[in-house]
């Protein structure tokens, strides 16, 4: 399923991802494909690939602080505003708005590093700070969507988004990942319509000032 799936949409959406890379390039200076290191099945690392949405060498520290912050506090997994992120070109931020910075990950299923569906693909520095019961999530191939994206996603916590990666690996099915999967392209629809309507309504010029507290 993973390779005949993959290989199908490639060959659908290869227009479409030559229409983003162009705009990418055309954008920013630099790839259009973002090469990440990634956390797999059994803990072995692999190259995941992404369309590139940040301007060259951005720093990253941003984002780990962020999510030790979210780790450690264990609040919903809200992203970064990426609205209001200096490192994010212009195009790129539709492009995240959409999850189409994503679809290179297909190559990834190709390769076997991934499947279609699996627990979300963590950073090495995420992986190091995991609880020896949480790396149970490593039992399966990470997954370009999973029963954690289908269920809540931003609204549950790091430890529930963990809880329902391993509770994925326990129940491990065709049937479970057939249903994954078509329930994967309305929750997105429906996110990305919520997006663009929350931007729509935010008052011109207005920046979150609020920051994310850490423990203390």
């Amino acid at each position: 399923m993973d390779v005949s799936g993959a290989a199908l949409l490639l060959l659908a959406l290869a227009p479409s991802l030559l229409l983003i890379a162009t705009l990418i390039k055309m954008s920013s200076p630099g790839p259009a494909l973002l090469r990440q290191r990634r956390i797999g099945r059994k803990g072995k690392s692999f190259t995941m690939f992404k369309f590139r949405t940040m301007r060259p060498n951005a720093d990253d520290g941003v984002h780990r602080e962020h999510l030790t912050n979210i780790i450690a506090m264990d609040v919903p997994m809200t992203k970064l505003d990426v609205a209001q992120d200096p490192r994010v070109f212009a195009a790129g931020k539709i492009i995240r708005r959409c999850y189409l910075d994503e679809l290179p990950q297909l190559i990834n299923v190709l390769r076997g590093d991934m499947s279609l569906v699996g627990p979300r693909p963590c950073l090495p520095y995420e992986a190091r700070q995991l609880k020896l019961w949480q790396t149970a999530r490593f039992r399966v191939l990470p997954g370009m969507t999973g029963l954690w994206q289908v269920s809540g996603k931003n609204k549950t916590t790091f430890t529930e988004m963990i809880r329902l990666d391993i509770a994925y690996a326990d129940r491990l099915s065709f049937l479970l990942d057939a249903r994954i999967l078509f329930k994967t392209i309305p929750v997105i629809l429906l996110e990305v319509m919520e997006k663009f309507l929350k931007r729509s309504l935010t008052p011109a010029g207005h920046v979150n000032t609020t920051p994310l507290r850490k423990n203390s």
